[in-house]
């Protein structure tokens, strides 16, 4: 029992992180469906709409940010899940992360092609591997 236990601690997390990824590739969160909410906010905080040209800029800044984001996220909680109850940091283990993270952003820009309003991209396979990157060097400098 203390086996499945331990596994359900390091690798539940990391699994309903990347079913909460596969659900953002839905047409649900689509740049198309997004904007309208984006705009909201960004109306209360300027105070009255950007150029179309302006929105458009920040849209893809927040939608590319959120991609470093969730998968830093990943990354870390893949880094935890291959540490288990060891502590430190290990290259083993961040490449590990780094990896499984690289190939589900991958798996996940293919599933993109599939899905109406969403198209896939190489750059954001990289973006993805960035973020799950840049958790690793920030975990390694801690």
């Amino acid at each position: 029992m203390q086996r499945r236990a331990r596994l359900y601690r390091y690798w539940l997390p990391p699994i309903l992180c990347a079913a909460a990824i596969f659900f953002a590739s839905t047409s649900a969160l689509s740049a198309e469906n997004t904007g309208s909410a984006l705009a909201a906010v960004i109306n209360a905080f300027v105070g009255h709409p950007l150029t179309t040209s302006q929105f458009n800029v920040i849209h893809f800044l927040v939608r590319k940010a959120g991609h470093l984001t969730e998968y830093a996220i990943l990354g870390a909680l893949l880094f935890r899940a291959f540490r288990g109850e060891e502590r430190g940091w290990r290259l083993r283990w961040a490449l590990y992360a780094v990896a499984v993270a690289a190939l589900y952003a991958a798996s996940d820009e293919l599933h993109q092609s599939f899905v109406p309003g969403r198209t896939p991209a190489v750059a954001d396979v990289l973006i993805d591997a960035a973020g799950a990157t840049l958790v690793q060097v920030l975990f390694f400098r801690r």
